[in-house]
């Protein structure tokens, strides 16, 4: 389902407020057949910059509309919706099919297996437009990749600005990760009673 903005952003959560675009880790972005390396780097912004191509923009191969998308997060994240603003004159993406949690998808792996979700997109080069997830099964997400697989007709697949709203943990992964392998701690790192003359050996 897309949602139209026919109202006022300030009074809805259509800025930052609900922004992902914090939590993406921009360095690790990646997209399969671009035709300027990194260039699906460019396309994450903030929501008020969403219209503006003055730093890039991702396109597809020459005669290959087919685009993937990979894109991990600092923390883990709950996804209410999704935005994306293509180009014109046919080379917006007509279609996007959603993976979470599952690095290293190929054009192959995402022809044959099943998306979480599926969306029908509409040309949105104003950037009104954002689609909404089927939210409980868009939790706990620590990668999503997107998979373009056609356009409007256009010899290249254009992408200006790709949107993500929803919520992320307080913690970044590698610190969850800390706090877990802390939770059982090592013997050697702690004295016990009985090594320091007293009665018991339990780990304090």
């Amino acid at each position: 389902m897309a949602c139209l903005h026919d109202h006022s952003c300030e009074d809805h959560d259509c800025s930052s407020d609900w922004s992902l675009y914090k939590h993406i880790d921009i360095p690790k972005v990646s997209a399969l057949n671009e035709a300027v390396p990194g260039g699906v780097k460019s396309v994450f912004k903030a929501w008020e910059h969403r219209l503006s191509s003055s730093e890039g923009f991702l396109e597809s191969n020459e005669g290959d509309p087919e685009l993937i998308v990979f894109i991990p997060f600092t923390s883990d994240v709950k996804i209410k919706s999704i935005s994306i603003v293509g180009g014109a004159d046919g080379t917006s993406p007509i279609k996007m099919r959603a993976f979470i949690n599952r690095e290293g998808i190929d054009f192959s792996d995402a022809q044959s297996m099943q998306a979480v979700q599926e969306w029908d997109l509409a040309e949105n080069l104003q950037g009104v437009l954002e689609y909404q997830t089927r939210y409980s099964r868009f939790q706990g997400v620590g990668n999503l990749t997107l998979h373009f697989p056609d356009n409007y007709g256009g010899d290249t697949s254009r992408i200006q600005y790709i949107g993500l709203k929803g919520e992320a943990t307080q913690m970044k992964r590698d610190v969850v990760a800390t706090i877990v392998y802390e939770l059982m701690p090592n013997p050697s790192d702690h004295k016990t009673k009985s090594e320091t003359g007293g009665g018991m050996s339990h780990v304090e």
